[in-house]
């Protein structure tokens, strides 16, 4: 059981370590016409590509109501950062795809850092798969919510 989780825990970083090297070769074309500050926000962002896909408003609904109650907020704004990253901004990095779904999913459950620069994120082992991964289809939702 120790090493099927060590495994798993590899397994993870390698993935994370795979998405943000595939993020960091994305290179914006025309970037010396953006001030410094849009250069900061779109290092910060680093906006991996990809499509989006439907997501139920039943289920869009119920994650916000998640979020809410699991006190999400003490550390997340909706739009602008606080002690972890705004949810706007997490929406803007990663498109609606399940690997990414489940990939921010196993971050809630289990704790991360690095992502986002040096704030921790603690583990909050008490949310279910099923119920992090609604959450995360909430806060991934966000990036068309004006």
């Amino acid at each position: 059981m120790i090493l099927f989780l060590a495994a798993r825990k590899l397994i993870v970083r390698l993935l994370v370590f795979g998405l943000l090297m595939n993020a960091c070769d994305q290179k914006e074309k025309n970037g010396d016409l953006l001030s410094e500050g849009e250069k900061r926000h779109r290092d910060y962002i680093r906006k991996i590509p990809g499509k989006d896909e439907h997501v139920p408003e039943e289920v869009l609904a119920k994650g916000e109501v998640l979020i809410a109650y699991a006190g999400c907020y003490d550390c997340h704004k909706i739009d602008k950062k606080s002690k972890g990253p705004a949810f706007k901004d997490i929406a803007k990095r990663y498109p609606i795809q399940p690997v990414y779904r489940d990939l921010l999913a196993r971050k809630i459950i289990s704790g991360g850092f690095g992502s986002w620069g040096n704030p921790v994120m603690a583990p909050h082992p008490h949310i279910s798969m099923e119920n992090a991964q609604t959450m995360v289809y909430y806060i991934l939702s966000l990036e068309y919510e004006d």
